[in-house]
């Protein structure tokens, strides 16, 4: 059956930053209020196209043309108006509502359900679609079921320090409650930092037995500073950060903040925007 084709009011809300992303582009550089790419509709060599965040459009110096959600896909694929939406609707399921986001994590207008184990099949497909270890994710996710106003939602749930849950499933990322970091202890003296929880499970999956270290999963890279007080007791520091703007600068305040060993471990997968990629891109054994 035939996807029902979505509103130009509802493509436009989309995330362009998301939008990007699951087409295969990911910034150059990248600020609270915006993103710089090489241009995607022909080679350079310096970023010249860019995102407003709060405004969610883009505008390409190199051309001299900009616009919304729609506009860029009618662009990038030679598109009617129609055919976008058609293409849009079609891959909904894997482009983020920026709004959704808004209202879960800024004015908190959402009440929590239930919280179970980590069991239902979709969440679970999606899990193997990454490439990680089921057994693995049950063990340090849940499954959040919560709902926003009328409507309901069913997400994977991997918990922080303060109670708040990083929730994600296949169209939506975000945060429930408080933002902070994860921390797991295994009274070791190395510690393992990981962006996210799913390169934390990408790293568990690669390595197939627990190593002996502590982890702390950032669950942003701005959340970098919130670690600095555990940083201090450990005589060895390994980071898995994403390949790009931010897990550079994240990357770089450890180095200038601690004279421990801090190994970036981004040499392993170079070649990948992150180390859930790289997992994804593996052919395990």
């Amino acid at each position: 059956m035939q996807q029902r084709r979505i509103s130009c009011e509802t493509a436009n809300k989309l995330d362009l930053l998301n939008v990007l992303k699951n087409l295969g582009f990911h910034p150059a550089k990248e600020s609270e209020k915006e993103a710089w790419y090489l241009n995607p509709f022909k080679p350079e060599k310096t970023p010249s196209f860019k995102i407003s965040k709060q405004k969610n459009v883009w505008y390409c110096f190199s051309d001299g043309v900009g616009g919304t959600v729609i506009d860029f896909v009618m662009k990038l694929k030679s598109f009617t108006i129609l055919e976008a939406l058609d293409f849009l609707s079609n891959d909904l399921l894997f482009f983020s509502f920026q709004q959704q986001q808004i209202i879960v994590e800024s004015k908190k207008s959402y009440e929590i359900q239930k919280i179970t184990n980590l069991e239902n099949p979709a969440l679970l497909k999606y899990i193997l679609e990454r490439k990680i270890s089921i057994s693995i994710a049950q063990k340090y996710c849940q499954e959040i079921h919560y709902s926003v106003g009328q409507k309901y939602y069913l997400a994977i749930a991997f918990k922080n320090r303060l109670g708040g849950y990083e929730v994600r499933n296949k169209n939506f990322k975000g945060c429930l409650g408080k933002k902070d970091i994860t921390t797991i202890f295994n009274q070791s003296k190395t510690v393992s930092i990981f962006e996210s929880w799913s390169d934390f499970l990408s790293y568990l999956t690669l390595k197939k037995e627990m190593p002996e270290e502590n982890f702390i999963i950032l669950n942003s890279t701005a959340m970098v500073k919130k670690a600095s007080e555990i940083l201090k007791n450990y005589s060895k520091i390994k980071t898995f950060l994403d390949n790009d703007n931010a897990g550079d600068k994240a990357y770089n305040f450890l180095k200038e903040n601690y004279n421990n060993e801090i190994l970036d471990n981004r040499i392993h997968y170079k070649n990948y925007n992150d180390l859930n990629e790289f997992l994804i891109a593996k052919k395990l054994p």
